[in-house]
């Protein structure tokens, strides 16, 4: 009897394979980072050749350090970053582009295009997001429109598209021979093309987009067997049987199951999810409505989202753009040198400000400056943003559902920050839980694809695998919480109405 399961991590910076026991706990991880292309001012891009050699190397990683072979895992589930858009050639194979990240800005003259008719959220109703950059739509749109004979080939049937996910499952089960082209309602959610109601494309929106419906794979649940890795991989013959993207799978991984259950994931960029159960409910407050799960042939279970741009890869900027740390760890140290941000407040806003503004005008500020600022100060305004930013979203979440949340689990890799942790106590006036395996967008994918299998039997049985590492509790004076939370807010609008005319 196989005694694992693997979960292949797609993320924004690298991939991972990662190989997990019965009880949720890790037992090897392969990690390899892959190229960030930046070609101009707001255009991000990744290879998709790269990031699928690195996908097959790091899965013989993990393999190794397990010393275990494909005969003892039982399945294979996949997460990723989400909004990714990947469009291939279907015969070849081959990329016709790099893939366009989620935090590319490119796409602004499509979004306003398409917004002339009903305004940004002209198809919120259906599919829960407002037209954005940030979404995989105006990605491909951009491609067709940018890609010499990309349309005219779409239009012949020709070209594949897909999120990560999709790209990683066509590609382990055989690819040009035979690889299975499809992905689960999570990703689909993030397209701008899938109705939050039917589970499926829809045509009016397609059209409106110009994008063929021949392009897009097949809307699948997050837990089945989509198909079996092909003859090559060293995962031959094992199952792939679970798909959710990054966030969904946190929450999996959370074990915020039900109603009213919520996560936040501190990476490149922070994002909470809210449990909303069947129930669709649609934000009046800035906020996205996307799935969060559906297993096999039950219920979709909805969630709503708020997604931060800019979190860890602001520390990453203070290092590889202004050298002012060695290393994204060092940041805590730096921070911890003075006892407060020096009146100084960091909008990370790079790529616009997303929940709940979604200000896509908007670029990044640094206020308050006085002589005695320094870089100590700076690096404490970094780890500030990112609180003050999940206090914005959190508000947001209390507004749409009406009960408060009364604590906030946390993961991702910013949450070994204990500075920042702290901080985000102070700033919430709630507790920031962390629980002991903090890689719960693996795990989510693990879980899911491990349900499909009988590996695990119910959602009980992961409950059980869930435990408390540490938790932090409000240590400042509420009125200066709350004042510092005022300034903040004031920051945040000398961000406004940057790009126009004159700066693109």
């Amino acid at each position: 009897m196989p005694e694992y399961v693997i979960a292949l991590d797609q993320g924004t910076t690298s991939s991972r394979a990662i190989v997990f026991d019965n009880s949720g706990h890790i037992v090897s991880v392969g990690q390899k980072e892959h190229e960030q292309i930046l070609p101009r001012a707001g255009w991000v891009e990744h290879d998709p050749l790269e990031i699928w050699r690195n996908v097959q190397e790091v899965i013989g990683i993990a393999l190794s350090k397990a010393d275990i072979t494909r005969h003892d895992v039982a399945a294979t589930g996949i997460t990723n970053q989400r909004e990714t858009t990947v469009v291939w050639d279907r015969l070849t194979g081959k990329p016709v582009y790099n893939a366009i990240v989620w935090q590319d800005t490119r796409t602004q003259q499509i979004v306003e295009r398409l917004a002339k008719d009903g305004g940004v959220d002209r198809f919120k109703h259906t599919v829960g997001l407002p037209l954005s950059t940030y979404f995989a739509g105006t990605k491909i749109v951009w491609i067709l429109d940018n890609v010499q004979g990309a349309r005219e080939r779409a239009d012949r049937g020709e070209l594949m598209f897909g999120t990560i996910d999709t790209w990683v499952l066509w590609n382990l089960t055989g690819g040009t021979d035979g690889g299975v082209h499809a992905t689960d309602v999570t990703n689909a959610s993030r397209t701008m093309f899938m109705g939050l109601e039917s589970l499926d494309w829809d045509d009016d929106i397609l059209k409106a987009f110009d994008v063929p419906r021949s392009m897009l794979p097949e809307i699948r649940s997050s837990s089945e067997i989509y198909g079996h890795a092909e003859s090559s991989s060293l995962l031959r013959e094992v199952p792939i049987a679970g798909i959710l993207g990054d966030q969904q799978a946190a929450t999996f991984g959370q074990a915020a199951f039900d109603k009213g259950e919520a996560k936040n994931t501190y990476g490149t960029g922070n994002f909470l999810l809210f449990n909303t159960g069947e129930e669709i409910v649609r934000s009046k407050h800035g906020l996205l409505t996307t799935l969060g799960y559906k297993l096999g042939r039950g219920p979709a279970h909805y969630a709503l989202e708020g997604s931060i741009a800019v979190t860890g890869s602001l520390i990453q900027w203070l290092r590889d753009n202004l050298g002012i740390i060695g290393s994204a760890a060092a940041v805590e140290k730096l921070a911890r040198e003075v006892d407060d941000n020096g009146g100084a407040y960091f909008v990370p806003a790079f790529s616009g400000l997303f929940a709940p503004y979604w200000r896509s005008d908007a670029r990044g500020a640094l206020v308050g400056l006085t002589r005695f600022v320094n870089k100590a100060h700076i690096a404490r305004a970094a780890l500030e943003a990112t609180a003050f930013q999940t206090r914005e979203v959190l508000d947001a979440v209390n507004a749409d559902s009406g009960v408060p949340l009364a604590e906030l689990k946390v993961d991702g890799g910013m949450v070994a920050n204990e500075l920042l942790m702290q901080i985000q106590a102070d700033i919430l006036g709630v507790p920031v839980i962390r629980p002991v395996v903090a890689e719960t967008t693996a795990l989510g994918a693990a879980y899911v694809a491990g349900l499909a299998v009988g590996f695990w039997k119910d959602l009980d049985e992961l409950r059980s695998n869930w435990k408390e590492d540490q938790r932090w509790e409000r240590v400042i004076e509420p009125a200066e919480a709350e004042r510092q939370f005022r300034n903040w807010k004031k920051a945040v609008t000398k961000t406004f109405d940057w790009v126009d005319d004159d700066v693109v």
